[in-house]
């Protein structure tokens, strides 16, 4: 599946990430994290900020104030798919290694929130429990798959802030992981958006994955390594492809 999606905005010396992108004439191309980039462009903020009832109202308090999150209506411009951290980390992941990539991303207080198409936060539910991996579901695989937080229509959620802020540690000069961030952050008026069928697709292969990672205990024959199973979280990605 391809589109023109938006590439991620990479913001030098940002917390975290590695070096920016130089988009310039002769400019060689760079490799960060995928996922340590901070920093929502103008464009960007103009898409979140139309999302409210006085657009300009929100652009101006994110100039005087651009470190402020703000509380963002869901339902007309996108909805949010609120998911545990550990989840929402897997969710990612299998959109960017096996599938489209995805949408503007954010962490916000210990929660992953995907921003998704508009419809989402009533239809995933649904498709989740047809699929028998939601709440209600009766087969024993659903406790891979945690509850899923969707806002829609009606709800509201708090972002991160524009810009990125992240006092420096006392003494040792080092910046202490960000709370609140984002993770890929939105750089146009019409960023691409997932819809509640590859999010389905997503939230069925981190379960799976999950499930995968529950190694039974060794039996006594069982020879014992005394190296430690590779992190499989612990990735590097390449920002400047997306499928």
């Amino acid at each position: 599946m391809s589109s023109d999606r938006n590439p991620v905005s990479i913001v030098p010396d940002s917390p975290g990430s590695g070096p920016g992108l130089d988009t310039g004439p002769g400019a060689v191309e760079t490799r960060p994290d995928r996922f340590d980039v901070s920093g929502v462009t103008s464009e960007g903020a103009a898409w979140l900020a139309s999302t409210g009832t006085y657009p300009r109202s929100t652009l101006a308090f994110w100039e005087d104030r651009p470190a402020a999150p703000v509380v963002l209506s869901c339902g007309f411009v996108f909805d949010v798919v609120n998911a545990p951290a550990i989840f929402g980390r897997r969710m990612l992941d299998r959109l960017w290694d096996e599938g489209p990539g995805s949408g503007p991303v954010a962490t916000y207080r210990g929660r992953m929130l995907l921003f998704a198409a508009p419809g989402t936060a009533q239809r995933l539910p649904a498709l989740l429990e047809w699929e028998e991996w939601g709440s209600g579901g009766a087969s024993g695989r659903t406790r891979t798959v945690p509850p899923l937080l969707c806002h829609g229509t009606g709800d509201a959620v708090t972002v991160p802030p524009p810009t990125p802020t992240v006092p420096a540690a006392p003494r040792t000069g080092s910046r202490p992981p960000a709370e609140s961030r984002w993770l890929v952050a939105p750089d146009t008026r019409h960023p691409w958006l997932p819809t509640p069928a590859i999010l389905l697709w997503a939230a069925i292969r981190a379960a799976r994955s999950a499930a995968r990672r529950r190694v039974p205990e060794p039996s006594p024959e069982a020879p014992i390594s005394i190296f430690p199973p590779a992190d499989q979280d612990a990735k590097v990605y390449d920002v400047s492809k997306r499928r």
